[in-house]
């Protein structure tokens, strides 16, 4: 099969991100043509003028919907495509200019219907940025699973950074209506359909990540409430990974207790796992602020995903409620991909 491309972008008040992705995009080595979906989701900022300028550079279809979430508006970019491969990104990434060269060559080589690719800080990420990108890639604090090649178990595609055939999106019916979470829950269901997925390392991304403290503890507390989801609807996905950051607190608390009355190994254990990130991140980032900072970001990550894990899997298995009646912030309401 002869690849076709088309990058599926949605955006809700991102108009600077979208430049910066639209650059990216321009100078990407590539020597042929590929489409660019954008799809402004109910947004009060419009990317209008932005895909104009850039309208004369690079083949792009704009569209307008009201807001129904990141999910539902790939679906309707995806039906709108004209290509036979979608790669989807988020708007907040930026690309380096072998991305397609890298992407395609891969699955040329070992075609799959559905790939996904690694994020990266960028030099020129603040250092907050570039401590957050570190808690979310780490082996050392996730696994590897958004894009390790040492990652712990079958690599899980996410759409910040994700291809998949127009065959396998016909197939399996595109994203759901849970956000977060809408990217296993399309990788479980790829699955069940008998497709296969793996990481192409070198299609990589520049994932900025525009979020403070507050938000990211907001974003991770929320990717901890939508797993024990996600477990009920895939059974065969549970892993006991999952349950980790929150043994993690619970252990800490636990070690902290024991301290008290003057057993000091388990605190230690904890002091030395700290240590570890420090110097790992160091030694990846060549920066102090930053190595210290990933720490503080590895805490809220385990902080924020376990209780999250933790509450919502009390509720889900403890309440006769569906999971859209318990956590209906979690769910949007699908109304676009037609």
């Amino acid at each position: 099969m002869e690849l076709s491309f088309s990058f599926i972008i949605p955006v809700f008040n991102r108009p600077d991100e979208i430049r910066e992705l639209l650059e990216s995009l321009s100078k990407q080595s590539y020597q042929k043509s590929f489409e660019i979906v954008i799809v402004e989701d109910g947004s009060t900022q419009s990317s209008e003028s932005v895909v104009e300028a850039y309208s004369g550079k690079l083949m792009i279809s704009y569209y307008k919907k009201p807001n129904s979430g990141p999910g539902d508006s790939r679906n309707y970019g995806m039906k709108k495509a004209k290509g036979n491969y979608f790669i989807v990104l988020d708007s907040d990434c930026v690309l380096p200019p072998q991305y397609l060269v890298e992407a395609e060559k891969s699955l040329e080589e070992n075609f799959v219907h559905c790939y996904g690719g690694p994020d990266a800080a960028h030099e020129l990420f603040s250092t907050v940025q570039k401590a957050i990108n570190y808690a979310m890639t780490s082996l050392l604090t996730t696994g590897g699973i958004r894009g390790n090649k040492t990652a712990v178990g079958k690599f899980q595609p996410r759409s910040f950074n994700m291809g998949i055939s127009k065959e396998a999106f016909e197939n399996v019916g595109g994203y759901g209506n849970i956000h977060p979470g809408e990217d296993p829950d399309l990788t479980f269901r790829i699955w069940e359909k008998g497709y296969e997925t793996k990481l192409i390392s070198k299609a990589f991304v520049f994932h900025k990540r525009r979020i403070d403290w507050r938000k990211f503890y907001i974003q991770v507390n929320k990717f901890g409430m939508v797993r024990p989801i996600l477990n009920k609807w895939h059974p065969s996905t549970v892993k006991i990974t999952y349950w980790f950051p929150t043994f993690f607190c619970l252990g800490f608390l636990v070690a902290v207790l024991l301290f008290i009355f003057g057993l000091t190994l388990p605190l230690w254990l904890y002091a030395v796992y700290f240590v570890l990130l420090f110097v790992d991140s160091l030694l990846k980032n060549k920066n102090i602020s930053v190595a210290y900072l990933s720490v503080i970001a590895a805490i809220i990550q385990f902080v924020g995903y376990g209780y999250g894990f933790l509450k919502s899997t009390l509720y889900i298995n403890f309440t006769d409620k569906e999971p859209q009646e318990l956590f209906p912030k979690l769910f949007f309401e699908q109304k676009a991909a037609t």
